[in-house]
Parts: C-alpha cells; structure tokens; sequence
C-alpha cells in the first residue's frame, strides 16, 4: 500500500540533504507519481482525478434519493470484475440482492457469470438495535465478507442505514472510524454511500463521514438535470467545477469537458 511505503520512508529515512521545504516537496511529487489508482469504471471520470481512484482508499457517494447512488457503486464493481478480475463485494442494508439485479436490468449488464465466478457478490445485512452496542461486530461482518472473495472493491449502502440506530453522534463517529480503519488493511478500494437531503453543501446524514474517508463524490438531481461534484480526494488533484452526468443504457456517464455553475444545484 502506497501510504504504507511513504510512511516507511519519512520515518525511516536516510533523508538527502535538503532544506524542509524541498523535503517537503519531494514527498508531495513521489507520493503522487507513485500511487496506484483503481479505474472508477464510470465513463468520464478517471479524467477527473487522475486517473481513478487511490487504491485501498474509502470514498463517500453522498446524494439524495434518486440520485444514482447504487448505479455508480454496482457499475464500480462490474466494471473491476469484468475487466480486471478484480473480485468485488456490495454490502447492502437496505434493498435487498434480487432488487438491486432486477433495477440495474435496464444496462445490460450481465451480472450472472461474474457471480458464479465469485467475481462479484451482494449481501444483505440486517441492521437493528444491537448495532448501538457492537458497532467492532458489525465492522467485523463487512470485513469477513471482504476478505471470503479476497475482494478488491467493496461497497457498502449505506452507512446512513448502519449508523442510523446509533443515537449519540460520538459513537456513530467512533463506529465509522472503526469500519474506515479496518478496510484500509484489506488493500481494498471501497464506496460507501451515504445519505442526504440532496442540498448543494450536504455531503453527509450525521455530520462526521466527511472527515474520516479520504474523497467525496457528490451526486446532485435537479429533474431533469444530473451532475457530479468532487468535494475532496486525498492525494489528487482533482476537479473542483460541477460536471453534468446522465444514465444513458451503459450506465453513469460525467462530462468531463463541460462545468456548470453553482447556481445549477440551487436548494
């Protein structure tokens, strides 16, 4: 893992002979030159940051219903599956596998030999009010799902719906801080979606997932426009204008080329 070898190296040294602001620049340009990225799978946006993804890093899909959230997550995971190999896993906590396939039909996507492949899986988890006292357990059952397929993508939808019988924010922060810690050391690149009430500047349900995840992706939809917002990316430079999005047959599509204004994701 790339932050693992940078690390190593600022602990360890032996550093050359430069002045803290060169050493400082140095790091910055190696450790951008070096990561490996994860292919998005969505048209037009590697292009946006980079090339995709940092890998092994936990991004937050943040919108409001309607918005495409569990589109760009299962097109995440096809996409990896089908064209890498990569072995992915959807946690879901709300609708359940069958929906999920029947919904995602439109596209064409042909789902059934990347499953029996033990290329892609989805899951249900029930969420209830044992969560409020083993949040280590919950995270445990993600993880264990992760590492049976040795997955290298993961979604989880949503962890509005894993935090949500969490009533002090303290512990729903702890909790998503637990889960975000332990899937960094599967070198696993994973979504979680989040929920919000689709406001231009709402990129999270209890006001603490924004901090421990390394990117936000915002998903806006003001019928019958859709657009696509990078809030942050940790080691990228990524895009900072809003860009237009559709569901077209294949799936997500971001223009990468075309901006549009604030004003466009008025409340």
């Amino acid at each position: 893992m790339v932050r693992q070898r940078l690390f190593l190296i600022i602990e360890g040294g032996p550093w050359p002979p430069l002045d803290p602001s060169a050493r400082k620049a140095f790091l910055i340009t190696g450790f951008n030159s070096s990561m490996i990225r994860i292919k998005s799978g969505i048209t037009g946006l590697d292009e946006l940051i980079e090339g995709g993804f940092p890998e092994s890093s936990s991004i937050l899909v943040s919108g409001g219903a309607g918005c495409g959230k569990s589109i760009f997550c299962l097109e995440y995971l096809y996409y990896g599956a089908k064209e890498y190999g990569e072995p992915g896993v959807y946690i879901t906590l709300e609708e359940g596998p069958h929906n999920l396939w029947w919904n995602m039909q439109r596209f064409k996507w042909d789902f059934l030999p990347l499953e029996r492949a033990n290329k892609l899986k989805i899951f249900k988890f029930e969420p209830d009010l044992s969560i409020r006292e083993k949040v280590e357990e919950q995270t445990r059952r993600i993880v264990d799902k992760a590492k049976e397929l040795n997955a290298k993508r993961l979604v989880i939808d949503s962890v509005t719906a894993l935090s949500f019988w969490i009533e002090d924010v303290a512990k729903i922060r702890y909790a998503m801080y637990i889960l975000v810690e332990e899937l960094r050391k599967l070198n696993c690149t994973t979504l979680l979606t989040c929920e919000t009430l689709g406001g231009r500047m709402e990129f999270s349900r209890f006001g603490v997932e924004e901090f421990l995840v390394d990117g936000i992706i915002a998903l806006h939809f003001r019928p019958p426009h859709r657009f696509l917002f990078i809030r942050k990316m940790r080691g990228t430079s990524h895009s900072k204008a809003i860009h237009p999005m559709e569901i077209t047959d294949k799936g997500l599509e971001v223009n990468p080329r075309e901006e549009v204004g604030w004003e466009a994701l008025r409340d």
